[in-house]
């Protein structure tokens, strides 16, 4: 168990650091990149490809493997399909990633150099799981 958290405390801060040196918590950086109409960042479609290739090399890798390492199983998605649930979740992760420059993962990350628009931004992502689960 203790090795479980150990891994994923690493990983996390592994992740974390990733996205902090990339500028994926700077919202304006972000935004840059998604106005392909305007002042078109690509410097962050270097991060994309970088990420898609270690994760492809990662999958393949450990997907080898007959169990992980610090589990008794894999745990992987069972839905293979596109839905109405999946398309409408995209899209709002889209509009809310153009919106704000931020996106999960780089919010709780930037919460690190105090950006208070990240607390904000978290606050609603939280209320609106919350009323998505009512919603359910």
């Amino acid at each position: 168990m203790m090795a479980r958290v150990a891994a994923a405390l690493v990983s996390g801060l592994l992740f974390g650091l990733g996205l902090a040196v990339s500028q994926m918590v700077n919202p304006a950086k972000v935004l840059g990149f998604l106005d392909i109409a305007g002042p078109w960042d690509p410097s962050l479609a270097l991060v994309l490809a970088a990420a898609a290739g270690v994760a492809l090399i990662g999958y393949r890798a450990v997907l080898s493997r007959p169990k992980p390492a610090l589990a008794p199983a894999f745990s992987l998605a069972q839905e293979t399909g596109i839905d109405a649930k999946l398309v409408i979740g995209a899209a709002l992760f889209g509009i809310g990633w153009g919106l704000a420059g931020l996106d999960p993962g780089p919010a709780f990350a930037s919460l690190v150099f105090g950006q208070s628009e990240s607390l904000f931004f978290l606050g609603t992502m939280g209320l609106g799981l919350h009323l998505a689960r009512r919603m359910n």
